[in-house]
């Protein structure tokens, strides 16, 4: 190997070492209406300033941990957070506190159209804030998120489920077509949100019939713009299938570019 050729190798691996090093490690933490906010912020923001909302987020953003993704969106440039209000279920209460959080972030510099990603019951949360905010949304994403309230909410954490919307069960399931973000797709079909998720199909918490399925033929149904992965004969873990998609990098990326 020439002089040369090794001056430019060394300098292209001293970059690299730079751009690994550089990348944040601890997020930057902020207060909001008495609740936590915690933000990771892109070394080199990308034009716009765009950034992942991740959720759920208790007590810090989870998806730091998750190497492929974190260090995929950082390298291009897409800043990644979000807000800790417990576990909430998409209640207007709740949905109106996030928005005190895109708000805060806006005022930030941060692009008036996030990217949304919600894992398990953060696919609740956030697709409760995306149909009362639909203009306000770039893309959609899910890794086996709950999109209806009837499935995991009402059945298996129905405690929380009635205490974040201050009803009984009766009242609820009375008012559900009001606030099941499985029955207002409209406003996120006639903004042209895109989606994409991934899902096993073998999932017994959140059933991908009840819950992505039924998101996908309602949305596609409307002439929604929805990408799905499913995974044969996996469940709801933790495992590469669902944290290092490739699929959820290329759409993440694609439309943090637009």
């Amino acid at each position: 190997m020439n002089t040369c050729c090794f001056l430019i190798l060394t300098a292209g691996l001293a970059c690299s070492a730079i751009a690994q090093e550089v990348l944040p490690k601890v997020a930057e933490g902020f207060e909001i209406d008495g609740h936590k906010a915690f933000l990771y912020a892109a070394p080199q923001p990308a034009v716009g300033k765009p950034w992942l909302w991740y959720a759920p987020t208790l007590g810090g953003v989870s998806l730091f941990g998750r190497k492929m993704y974190f260090e995929a969106f950082m390298k291009a440039g897409i800043s990644i957070a979000g807000y800790d209000l417990g576990e909430v279920r998409g209640s207007p209460a709740s949905t109106a506190k996030f928005a005190l959080f895109y708000e805060a972030m806006v005022k930030r510099g941060y692009s008036p159209k996030p990217i949304l990603l919600g894992q398990s019951r953060g696919g609740m949360m956030t697709l409760a804030w995306a149909f009362r905010n639909p203009d306000k949304v770039r893309a959609w994403v899910g890794i086996y998120p709950v999109c209806n309230l009837a499935s995991w909410p009402l059945k298996n954490s129905k405690a929380q489920t009635l205490a974040d919307f201050a009803m009984t069960e009766e009242e609820l399931v009375a008012k559900l077509r009001e606030f099941n973000p499985v029955d207002n797709l409209k406003g996120l079909i006639e903004n042209k949100v895109p989606m994409f998720v991934v899902h096993g199909d073998s999932d017994v918490v959140v059933p991908y019939e009840v819950n992505t399925g039924l998101l996908k033929d309602r949305y596609t149904a409307g002439g929604g713009q929805i990408s799905v992965k499913v995974v044969p004969g996996e469940g709801h873990k933790v495992g590469p299938s669902f944290f290092e998609c490739q699929e959820l990098v290329d759409f993440v990326l694609k439309n943090a570019a637009q």
